[in-house]
């Protein structure tokens, strides 16, 4: 999305800002025309102030992995992102937006279209809820991905308040002008020696005030405080509305601990696994430091990683075949047991085992198309202790690699043998059938 400073300034466009994975950011509009994205000058500063005050804080979105600061002669200072994806708040209102880098057959996928494959691809790791994932009326190409997430969360809590909140028996102490339950006879004395008339004591209280009920209206609040799309907000607050007689939680861990998951909740299982998106510090991580914002990022690695996994466990799991991810079968030295070797999907069959490792990088027709040293050995590792009859490396398919029409194979001499696969992300599930093909034959056959 190029912007019109002048504009942006004066509030007459979008405060989101979409780039592309390992996209770069400026102020200067001079950076426009070597393909930066142009942000308003106090923009910018704060998200480098942003930056700065993060780094080193550690977990998932530790600045150090998520942004990189920088000067590019005639520009001026440059914010480049890494291979994070997803929607990073400031507290003034902007978004930026990060997307994977995507290729179609004929050139890079438009932003709708990286947009929802990215979303489609999101739904196979377990930090997204996959009940309510249905895109369809959600607008994918007009919203933003932080939206999409917003309305997907307020659609499962309308539909829980609509078939009723649950409640439960809690524990409750308090002062009370009626005895009820337990007197707690230390607190009595303590607090009504001059008050006769007042009993401090201890029931059961049935109340819709419990550690689910909490979690839901945490998020909602937390939910009004990012969100920049008004339908979203006018819902949030009609929903905020339907908790008014629950506090909001403000012990997380506490409450976590005492949320019940037995078929009496089930209405409640999707609804909880986005407040887990939205309020743990393993996805949507609140940066630290002065400037607020929120950030809900996903490594891309990991994402295709699990992807691939899950579409080959979902194809071959009424097979014989069998899938396993992050293997721990194996350490590189048995005496003593170290470095433990843990690829990213092994298939088993009747003819033997097929090791893959996932790369989310992108291969160019150079020599050895760009793929590195330490993969390779790694890829050799895991057929060496796997006996494997065959270790491919996959790869995300891009236009660079179009006149290539002999597959990529390396074989080490001594039993091992590496290729190279790459996957057309625009195809969907399609993307691993040809894979699937090879797999099956080799898995299948006996050497």
């Amino acid at each position: 999305m190029d912007l019109n400073i002048d504009a942006f300034n004066k509030g007459l466009v979008g405060t989101c800002i979409t780039l592309k994975e390992y996209g770069t950011l400026c102020k200067n509009p001079d950076g426009i025309s070597l393909g930066y994205h142009c942000m308003p000058e106090l923009a910018f500063d704060r998200l480098e102030r942003l930056v700065l005050e993060s780094r080193g804080t550690g977990g998932l979105t530790d600045a150090l992995e998520l942004m990189t600061l920088a000067s590019r002669k005639g520009v001026g200072k440059i914010i480049s992102a890494k291979n994070y994806v997803g929607v990073i708040s400031m507290g003034d209102g902007i978004q930026i937006e990060i997307l994977p880098k995507v290729y179609a057959r004929d050139k890079e996928s438009s932003i709708a279209q990286t947009k929802d494959i990215f979303l489609h691809m999101l739904k196979s790791i377990r930090d997204i809820p996959n009940k309510p994932f249905n895109m369809t009326g959600l607008g994918t190409a007009n919203n933003h991905v932080l939206d999409i997430f917003i309305r997907m969360f307020i659609e499962e809590a309308v539909a829980l308040v609509k078939h009723g909140l649950k409640s439960d028996y809690r524990e409750h102490q308090d002062n009370e002008s009626f005895f009820k339950g337990k007197l707690q006879f230390a607190q009595h004395v303590k607090h009504n020696a001059a008050h006769k008339e007042r009993f401090f004591v201890e029931y059961d209280e049935f109340s819709m005030n419990r550690a689910e009920n909490r979690l839901i209206k945490a998020t909602i609040e937390l939910l009004l405080k990012v969100s920049r799309n008004i339908s979203n907000q006018k819902d949030l607050y009609v929903l905020l509305a339907a908790f008014d007689n629950i506090d909001a939680s403000v012990h997380l861990e506490k409450d976590w601990v005492s949320v019940t998951m037995d078929r009496t909740m089930k209405e409640y299982q999707t609804i909880l696994a986005w407040c887990r998106l939205f309020l743990s510090g393993q996805s949507f991580t609140p940066f630290r430091g002065q400037s607020a914002a929120y950030a809900l990022l996903f490594p891309m690695d990991k994402i295709f990683e699990r992807y691939v996994a899950g579409l080959l466990k979902k194809r071959l799991g009424n097979s014989p075949i069998q899938v396993k991810t992050q293997d721990r079968t194996h350490r590189l030295f048995q005496n003593p047991a170290r470095f433990q070797l843990k690829p990213d999907i092994v298939v088993k069959g009747p003819g033997g085992v097929i090791v893959l490792d996932t790369k989310w990088k992108l291969l160019s027709p150079n020599p050895d198309y760009g793929i590195s040293q330490a993969d390779m050995y790694q890829a050799y590792a895991y057929g060496k202790k796997y006996n494997a009859r065959e270790v491919y490396l996959l790869y995300p398919w891009n236009p660079r690699l179009s006149e290539m029409k002999q597959p990529i194979v390396y074989d080490s001499g001594d039993g091992v043998e590496v290729r190279i696969e790459f996957l057309d992300l625009t195809l969907g599930k399609a993307c691993v059938d040809t894979l699937l093909v090879k797999l099956s034959d080799a898995v299948w056959t006996k050497k």
